[in-house]
């Protein structure tokens, strides 16, 4: 099952498939953090109101906001 990054579940994780628009900086900075293709990603906390998204990555933790985190597909 393919989603965005924004529509997974807390402790819910998938392999990164792709990214859909958003910003070309924004892609190629979350490339060099290791948003590449195959990666797996892990949504590990959600902000009390909702917005950022702390995801682990590559052993490490990296925050998102949601709209950043919206352009990017993950398989489930």
């Amino acid at each position: 099952m393919i989603k965005t990054l924004n529509e997974l579940k807390t402790g819910e994780e998938g392999t990164l498939v792709s990214y859909q628009g958003g910003d070309v900086e924004l892609r190629r900075h979350l490339l060099g953090m290791g948003f590449v293709k195959g990666a797996t990603i892990k949504l590990e906390k959600v902000a009390p109101l909702g917005d950022p998204l702390e995801l682990k990555v590559k052993g490490y933790a990296v925050c998102l906001r949601k709209e950043e985190a919206k352009f990017i597909k993950v398989e489930v």
